[in-house]
């Protein structure tokens, strides 16, 4: 395709200012493609890394619990009731926020 794009530029300068359009045009998605994806790929790594034990999280899957263990490759969650079930650190996609409950207004 580079090379059908090249062969249709005009004779003379056209090259030189198509080269550099292609140029930009690889620059521009670098910067907004790649490379936010690079930082999002190596926050979550880091993220996964400083797991511990007693943090609040939540699965990929949506499911809430609490880490009990931490090893190398997985984490056992325990969920409602005491359940305990073991996932990979992989499935881990956030650590849960805890808000705080405000009285309702009274009227």
């Amino acid at each position: 395709m580079l090379l059908q794009l090249l062969l249709q530029a005009p004779a003379g300068n056209g090259n030189f200012s198509t080269l550099i359009f292609i140029g930009a045009m690889v620059l521009v998605f670098y910067f907004f493609m790649v490379r936010p994806q690079q930082k999002k790929v190596r926050d979550q790594k880091k993220f996964r890394e400083s797991l511990s034990k007693g943090a609040q999280v939540v699965t990929i899957g949506g499911l809430h619990g609490k880490i009990v263990a931490v090893e190398d490759t997985t984490v056992v969650l325990e969920v409602e009731r005491g359940m305990r079930l073991t996932f990979d650190k992989s499935a881990i996609a956030s650590e849960k926020t805890v808000a705080s409950v405000s009285e309702p207004a009274s009227k």
